[in-house]
């Protein structure tokens, strides 16, 4: 019996669901050609409630959503940025520093996030 594998590891992705209430992860890997997701993350977040009269998001909601992809990061180490793809909805749309929010997590990159219309974001739940 082979002690060393040279068979190459399973291709994994991520895709990352920035909701106004929620944050979610997924992560699968490709096995026999067929997605098998292999972990799930949720959290909390109420960016929605965050979001003032001013259209811009609060420092406090600010913070709870940068908690929680601190802890997304930790699990994304070692993922090329090629394979995670990072959606905003509803909020993100609205609020008018939002760019702010993508910078100081370190989203900024176009590649990486993209901004669903509000009735496909709501059917891709």
């Amino acid at each position: 019996m082979p002690i060393y594998d040279k068979s190459p590891r399973p291709q994994e992705f991520a895709a990352v669901d920035l909701g106004s209430n929620s944050f979610h992860m997924v992560i699968a890997r490709v096995v026999d050609g067929a997605m098998q997701i292999i972990g799930r993350l949720k959290q909390r977040v109420h960016l929605a409630d965050g979001l003032g009269a001013d259209n811009k998001l609060s420092e406090e909601a600010m913070e709870r959503g940068l908690s929680c992809l601190s802890l997304f990061a930790e699990r994304l180490q070692g993922f090329s940025p090629s394979s995670v793809c990072i959606v905003g909805t509803h909020t993100f749309r609205q609020a008018h520093n939002a760019a702010e929010f993508l910078s100081r997590a370190d989203m900024g990159r176009p590649n990486a996030r993209e901004g669903f219309a509000g009735r496909e974001a709501a059917g891709r739940r």
